[in-house]
């Protein structure tokens, strides 16, 4: 075996002489005629392990260059989406100006502030989104409030907007200064950048307290979103007990008129 890998033998001659020779074998070949079953040196190349190694190394390096080429995709999608959108501040202006103080309900406090993207800012109670809105509103006995003022925003391409979003934060903090409502209702994600300068998820949003120049505010969901996300319409009813909950629960709500 040693022969057949081509180590040389420096033995005396009496041990190889010892091995088995087959009867018509000649005794100068006797070690190649008792490796009948033993693999030759070239054995190993019939699996071929180095070779089917090296093919596979060189197979990560062309797939290595399509994972570099889609992960600058997703940069310019999350850059896009984080960039927030340019709003244009309406007027403020009372939903239910006909309502009768007398017949205001105490526990609804000295009034609401609701600030929300719309699309009909000029009827904000119009158009499916609007109608709902007015519905949320209704369930909450706030058509009865004759001091239940909306701030309508709307998305606008002029240019020279990029840096309204400071002014409508500065804007709204005023007229909550001067309205002193007793609740800020902020309705989507929109509303929430514009005036309370957040930008984490809406979910983490809605579960924490805020406040609005002094002024407590509850954040839940947009009308618009709420009419393609039926199933969120209870979490959103959810958030509205909350804010009607802690307006009942403020020292002023008794004596409000």
């Amino acid at each position: 075996m040693l022969q057949e890998m081509g180590v040389t033998m420096w033995g005396p001659p009496e041990t190889v002489a010892a091995a088995p020779l087959a009867p018509n074998q000649p005794a100068a070949n006797p070690p190649r005629s008792s490796m009948p079953v033993a693999p030759p040196v070239s054995a190993p190349r019939p699996d071929a392990p180095v070779a089917t190694g090296s093919a596979a190394t060189t197979a990560p390096v062309r797939t290595n260059r399509t994972p570099q080429t889609t992960a600058a995709t997703p940069v310019s999608v999350s850059a896009s989406a984080s960039a927030a959108p340019a709003l244009k501040l309406h007027p403020t202006q009372a939903l239910y100006p006909g309502a009768d103080p007398a017949q205001t309900p105490t526990e609804l406090g000295a009034g609401w502030l609701i600030v929300t993207e719309s699309l009909t800012p000029a009827d904000p109670l119009g158009g499916d989104a609007g109608r709902l809105l007015d519905n949320m509103l209704r369930a909450m006995q706030l058509h009865r409030h004759p001091r239940v003022f909306l701030a309508a925003l709307e998305r606008t391409a002029a240019p020279g907007t990029e840096a309204q979003g400071a002014d409508i934060a500065a804007t709204l903090a005023d007229t909550v200064a001067t309205l002193r409502p007793a609740m800020v209702l902020v309705l989507g994600h929109v509303a929430a950048r514009a005036a309370l300068g957040r930008t984490e998820p809406l979910g983490r949003l809605r579960a924490g307290p805020h406040q609005l120049a002094g002024c407590p505010a509850v954040v839940t969901y947009d009308p618009a979103f709420l009419l393609r996300s039926q199933d969120n319409k209870a979490a959103a009813w959810a958030d509205l007990c909350r804010a009607l909950a802690i307006v009942r629960s403020a020292p002023s709500a008794s004596g409000a008129a």
